[in-house]
Order: structure tokens, then C-alpha cells, then sequence
């Protein structure tokens, strides 16, 4: 069961956190969709450093939008110390580990639904693990792990020896060129043909998809620790995101950022980044108290996973044709752009919808 209906918003909820996963979301499944389709049909000059930051990185290099799928794994692990601490006596362990086992499965899954074909009911065109959402529950298991067995000194541990452990094949065998990095080479011995887009990897990759999670954790238990001196939490979540990406930038000098490849160099750089962003939220919106503005994003932060499913699985274009095809001799070329952006609104009227209703749909 994935669904959750609640008759009120939670009590003692990080607005922060609701906010910038929107914020994301908002990103992916609006503004992004709308300003490409906007600049396939429109030229000024200006509009190409912006198109260019919302796009990903070819290979090594790092973009703006090489951040947003970072962060949607990142803020999964914020949410972890929360979340798990409901179930500290040990009777209820057992119902986290079911918990922590039907979340993994699920988003699995959805994520063969969103980018798998596993709707195309052919076995041969099938891609088993090539979607944010199976990153995320990798991420999420291993981060889980982690957090269940260990105090902070070892999970900090944990998290050097992932990195360790990704870095060291990746340094002996092959190269960081598209084909020649282990963690491809993995993945096509594994998967073979059903492994999606082959200049991304998957398999191996899930140990940085765990740090990743990690970093988010251990800023939710900054958080969650802080008490009533929130600055002092502000500033150590500062000072690691500023230590994560000088970090990450000098680990970058041996193995290159790649976000395809997830390496070691990524993934602190990104988690650095992904530090200073939730540092900025939760300044903001938890320690000042100013949600200005702001507060609309929770209608995508509440409902995150359906907001990723509805944007990237269904095509709601042909209600938008449906119902506007006259506009199209008006509109000409731009017909197209008008096309996406109904597309998404109605993807927002829909989690409108649900924020109203009170209705916040879990896995």
C-alpha cells in the first residue's frame, strides 16, 4: 500500500525541507520543461547560458542541473532521522525493517514504470535500473543500514569507506572515458541490454547513491540536534558544505566530475552544494521564520513522488489538444510551447488538489 491520506499536515514537520524538495520538483516537472520548450521556438541571446545551465553535463564537468537529482536524494536522507526515530523501541524495529524493505521495492519498481518500460509488457525492451527513483532506494537502503548500526563516529566511517570502495576499481580498471570507466564495464556485464541509456551507470554507482543519502542524513541530524541554538546548527552545516565541495573540486583533480558515473569527486561536490541549500532553507524558513512566498512549493515538497510521476510518466498534452486546437493558426510555432506548459499546469492543478484535500500520498 503507498498511499497515506491525511486528515491534517504533520505536527513538528522541517518546512524547510518541504519547501526545498518543492522547490526541486517544481524545477523538474515546470520550469525546466517550459523554458526548453520556450528556447526551441525562441533565440535571444540571453536565454542560451540559461538554457545551457538547465541541461546536464555532457561528461566531466558539473552544471546547475546536475544538482537537482542529488538533492532529491540528498533530502531523502534528511528526512531519516525523523522518520526512523518513531521507531525507537525495539518492538517497533521490526516494523521499520518492513518499512525500510516495501519503500525499497516500491520505488524499484515506479521506477521501472517511470523509465523501465516495464508498461510495454516487453520483456526484451525491459530496463531494470536506469531511473532517480531506483537510485534513491539503493541510496535509501544503504543509508538505512548505516544509520541502524552505527553511532555518528561510524557512520562517518561508513560513508569514507564507500567512497573508498567505489574509487579504488574505478582507478584500476579502465579509464573515465564513456565506455572505459568499471563502472560501465559493470553494468553492461550485468545488465546486458536491459540497462537503459549505457552513458549513465547504475550497479556501482549505488555506493556514491548511498553517500549521497548519507550526506542528507547527517544533515537532519544536525538539524534535529540542534535544540533551540539553531545557528550553531547553521554554521557546522555551512562549514561542511564549504569542506565537501573544496573537497570535491581537489578530488576532481584525479578522478574527473562526472555526474553519469556518480564518481567520489560528484558526489562530495554535490553533496557540499546540496549542504548549502538546505543550510539556506532552513535559515530562512526555521531559524528566521520568513516562508514569504515561498509556501506554494509545499504543493509539490508534500506530494513529491506523484509530482515526479504524473511530470515524467503520463502525457496529459492531449487533453491540452483536446481543448485548445483552435489556438494552434493562432500560435503557430509556439503552439508546442503552449502544449507543455498546459501540460504541466495541469500536473499542478492536480497536486493542487490533493494539498487541498489534505492528501499526501507516501511510500
Amino acid at each position: 500500500m503507498i498511499t497515506t491520506t491525511c486528515n491534517s499536515l504533520s505536527s513538528g514537520r522541517l518546512a524547510s525541507l518541504d519547501i526545498l524538495r518543492g522547490l526541486d520538483l517544481f524545477l523538474l516537472v515546470f520550469l525546466q520543461p517550459v523554458i526548453v520548450a520556450l528556447g526551441s521556438v525562441w533565440h535571444p541571446a540571453w536565454l542560451s547560458p540559461i538554457l545551457y545551465q538547465l541541461d546536464h553535463e555532457v561528461w566531466e564537468g558539473f552544471r546547475f542541473w546536475d544538482l537537482v537529482m542529488p538533492l532529491f536524494l540528498f533530502m531523502t536522507g534528511v528526512a531519516m532521522p525523523w522518520s526512523f526515530a518513531r521507531y525507537g523501541a525495539e518492538r517497533s524495529r521490526k516494523r521499520l525493517y518492513v518499512r525500510i524493505a516495501r519503500r525499497f521495492l516500491l520505488l524499484f519498481l515506479l521506477g521501472m514504470v517511470v523509465q523501465g518500460n516495464l508498461l510495454g509488457f516487453d520483456f526484451h525492451h525491459i530496463y531494470f535500473y536506469t531511473n532517480t527513483l531506483q537510485a534513491i532506494a539503493t541510496g535509501y537502503v544503504i543509508a538505512a543500514a548505516i544509520l541502524l548500526a552505527c553511532r555518528l563516529k561510524g557512520q562517518i566511517v561508513c560513508v569514507a569507506v564507500l567512497l573508498v570502495v567505489y574509487s579504488v576499481p574505478m582507478y584500476l580498471w579502465g579509464d573515465f572515458t564513456p565506455e572505459g570507466n568499471f563502472a560501465n564495464m559493470l553494468d553492461a556485464m550485468v545488465m546486458g541490454s536491459h540497462r537503459g541509456d549505457p552513458s549513465y551507470t547504475w550497479l556501482w554507482s549505488g555506493l556514491t547513491f548511498g553517500v549521497t543519502v548519507m550526506f542528507g542524513a547527517f544533515a537532519g541530524q544536525i538539524m534535529r540536534q540542534a535544540g533551540s541554538d539553531r545557528l550553531r546548527a547553521v554554521r557546522i552545516m555551512v562549514l561542511a558544505g564549504v569542506a565537501l565541495i573544496a573537497g570535491g573540486w581537489l578530488w576532481g583533480l584525479s578522478m574527473p566530475v562526472i555526474k553519469r558515473l556518480w564518481t567520489a569527486s560528484m558526489t562530495m561536490l554535490s553533496g557540499g552544494y546540496c549542504f548549502l541549500l538546505m543550510t539556506l532553507f532552513y535559515y530562512v524558513i526555521d531559524v528566521r521564520g520568513h516562508q514569504r512566498g515561498l509556501g506554494w512549493l509545499r504543493i509539490y515538497g508534500m506530494n513529491s513522488i506523484v509530482a515526479y510521476i504524473l511530470g515524467e510518466a503520463i502525457d496529459f498534452r492531449s487533453i491540452a489538444r483536446s481543448l485548445s486546437y483552435g489556438l494552434e493558426p493562432i500560435l503557430g510555432e509556439y503552439y508546442g510551447v503552449w502544449l507543455t506548459f498546459a501540460n504541466f499546469a495541469i500536473v499542478f492543478l492536480l497536486l493542487l488538489w490533493l494539498y487541498r484535500d489534505k492528501r499526501f500520498i507516501k511510500i
